[in-house]
């Protein structure tokens, strides 16, 4: 028998504007455990501000946002904090801090929500960069590193708090093919290995095909398609078709 999975994430009704723009227009979806949702469209569709009012980096004009079951768009700063250090997030340019060490940059989270002591923080930051196979690099500066180390670095400070879900906004944006395919290999791996919800904003064919579980498809705004990768692919939609054909967006 068939567990139904209960989503850890439930957008519905979701608007969001920018002045007087709507951005985002009624967008209802789920982002299940354990999966790999891959955010897909064209140009200004509204990927990148999907996920930042998710995370109410953008307060939505209205609609609904629950995590694990509960509303999280009515909390105050205090308490959606406490939703927030369950959270891990990588952004697109890496955001790291280029005047500090890697090791100082992923103790940062560590020092700010945490009361444990440096000689736990020290092997904490050693473990996640063990994981993200950069411990070489713990005392090197930002400027030191290539692209895909620094997208790494990054990594392992959105990983600093064990987050249960990981947002990544175009990973691999930047590198190059044989970097941007060990980037989708270290992801699947975290998957794997600590059983995470990992959510994606990636125009990138190649990383779509890797790691998508399944894939939310916008379009103008509104949300074109909800599903599995290989639904997407014979969902017969002349947009979704346009983009797997073209391999871009």
């Amino acid at each position: 028998m068939n567990m139904i999975k209960e989503p850890v994430i439930s957008v519905r009704n979701l608007i969001a504007k920018y002045e007087d723009n709507v951005i985002l227009d009624d967008i209802s979806l789920d982002i299940y455990p354990n999966e790999i949702t891959v955010i897909l469209g064209g140009s200004g569709c509204g990927k990148t501000t999907l996920l930042k009012n998710i995370l109410r980096l953008f307060e939505p004009a209205s609609g609904s946002v629950k995590f694990w079951g509960n509303e999280v768009t009515t909390l105050d700063q205090e308490q959606f904090d406490l939703v927030l250090k369950q959270v891990g997030m990588l952004f697109q340019n890496g955001a790291l801090l280029n005047s500090v060490s890697v090791f100082d940059n992923i103790s940062i989270p560590l020092e700010q929500h945490t009361n444990l002591s440096p000689a736990l923080i020290e092997r904490i930051i050693r473990v996640k960069l063990d994981l993200v196979h950069l411990g070489h690099a713990i005392y090197l500066l930002p400027s030191e590193l290539s692209g895909g180390m620094r997208k790494r670095a990054a990594l392992a400070r959105a990983l600093a708090l064990d987050p249960k879900i990981l947002f990544c906004d175009e990973p691999s944006a930047g590198l190059d093919p044989l970097t941007s395919a060990s980037l989708d290999e270290l992801i699947l791996d975290l998957k794997k290995q600590l059983k995470m919800t990992i959510v994606v904003v990636t125009h990138e064919l190649a990383s779509i095909h890797r790691i998508a579980d399944r894939i939310i498809f916008l379009e103008d705004g509104k949300l074109l398609f909800e599903g599995t990768l290989d639904q997407a692919k014979t969902a017969r939609i002349p947009q979704i078709g346009q983009f797997f054909e073209v391999g871009k967006c």
